[in-house]
């Protein structure tokens, strides 16, 4: 069903503030295109949650096709692990039916609140990546309906170019209408987690060498300086293996906490996001040890916040997510975190991880061996936008990449730079679909 609809659609960020010509709401997966007028120039986008940062899930002037109503689970093998189901339908709804029956995601990010067609769009990442890859690496087919009303079906084996390209392809290779992937079989719910302070960053690099668990990350004060620039707390954890299995009865979404309207502009500055991270600092210093914990607040402390957003008020935020290779990575990441105290832009969520060497499944996969900084910034802007700049000339000085999902003003220099197959994936975006980013990104 097509709306003119002036709701606006907004990403994560609430930047840019974008307004679609219109909207379509399919019922059900094999009707989902039958609105798109193809004797006009319009474009359209997929839209599932708007968990997205930047622009790459906004169509300013163009159709959004809102998923919400694809939110079928079709398959789901108890035995094999095996699951199939529309493209709206989120990681919370799918957690709430497997991990009571033993099986988790392969793959997760760190919120459960993103729709499965947005997962593969970006080719979403977790703490694992080091041991599974992305969450491309464990998709065993694609149902793609593209503007000619042709329908493919994509796997490693059947139609794989296309597969490939939608993959990390941004909903840029038609509407994707159903995901069958494999689950990880697990034991319980929990999680057992072990976590210690570090005292600088030169401390991460070589406890990050010492921990071969299967999700690491850390946190990162971007306060601190001197001999401890870029302190913070190392988290390590392992699904739990202890019997007998001890679900919690309750494994459906739940919020504890909410912002209810945008922040005053200046409630995030350099001087209350120091006073949180000697807080959060010196607070997990006192937990240092192992524990155990059930997997949302492991995976998903933010979750528990609804609309946290809103901290950094109406004119929004950049999340800047990069990845540098091993080679000369440390002296980059270094180089960042020194150069976002010395400037006073504090970020007030900072993660650090290393990726794997595993191949990735798309094209336009963003993961690759290396390390991946990611860091937040209230949109003052001018200022924040050439310090942005400022970052992206670290990042391409040893060829790393920029995230898309994460975006929302990289240059096209920097984004071909990132996505050495950018000229291959070219050739199978559909010619109807197009974003905000990719106008932005692809002259």
């Amino acid at each position: 069903m097509l709306f003119n609809n002036r709701k606006q659609y907004s990403s994560w960020g609430q930047y840019p503030k974008l307004q679609q010509s219109g909207v379509i709401v399919p019922s059900w997966h094999q009707s989902a295109l039958e609105s798109v007028d193809r004797s006009n120039e319009n474009s359209y986008l997929a839209y599932g949650k708007g968990r997205s940062y930047g622009d790459s899930c906004l169509n300013e002037n163009g159709f959004i096709i809102d998923s919400s109503n694809l939110n079928h689970i079709q398959m789901f093998d108890m035995e094999k692990g095996i699951l199939r189901c529309e493209s709206g339908v989120t990681f919370d709804d799918i957690l709430s039916l497997i991990v009571p029956h033993g099986w988790f995601l392969p793959v997760t990010p760190g919120t459960r609140f993103i729709s499965v067609g947005g997962a593969v769009a970006n080719d979403v990442h977790g703490k694992n990546h080091h041991k599974v890859g992305s969450f491309g690496n464990h998709i065993r087919t694609i149902e793609l309906k593209r503007s000619d009303n042709t329908t493919i079906l994509c796997s490693e084996n059947e139609n794989s170019n296309y597969f490939q390209a939608t993959i990390g392809g941004l909903g840029l290779t038609g509407l994707i209408t159903w995901v069958e992937f494999n689950l990880k079989k697990i034991l319980n719910d929990s999680i057992y987690v072990q976590q210690k302070t570090f005292s600088s960053i030169h401390s991460f690099f070589d406890i990050d060498e010492d921990y071969n668990n299967e999700y690491t990350v850390a946190w990162i004060d971007t306060t601190s300086v001197g001999n401890k620039l870029g302190r913070g707390v190392y988290f390590a954890g392992e699904h739990a293996k202890a019997h007998p299995v001890s679900y919690s009865k309750n494994t459906t979404s739940c919020r504890n906490l909410s912002v209810p309207l945008n922040f005053p502009g200046f409630t995030l500055n350099k001087y209350t996001v120091k006073a949180f991270n000697q807080l959060y600092f010196y607070s997990h210093q006192k937990k240092s040890g192992e524990s155990l914990s059930h997997y949302r607040p492991f995976f998903y402390p933010l979750d528990s916040v609804s609309n946290w957003n809103r901290i950094y008020g109406k004119r929004g935020f950049f999340q800047y997510q990069c990845v540098v290779p091993i080679q000369d990575g440390k002296e980059v990441v270094t180089e960042i975190l020194r150069l976002v105290a010395k400037r006073g832009m504090a970020s007030f969520l900072s993660v650090l991880k290393k990726f794997g060497n595993i191949p990735a499944a798309g094209l336009m996969s963003f993961p690759r061996e290396g390390y991946t900084l990611a860091l937040d910034f209230p949109n003052k802007g001018q200022k924040t936008l050439q310090f942005l700049e400022d970052l992206d000339k670290l990042v391409q000085s040893v060829n790393g990449a920029i995230y898309p999902a994460k975006d929302a003003r990289m240059s096209p220099e920097i984004f071909a730079q990132s996505f050495p197959e950018l000229e291959n994936f070219k050739q199978y975006v559909d010619p109807a679909f197009s974003s905000s980013f990719w106008r932005r990104v692809v002259s």
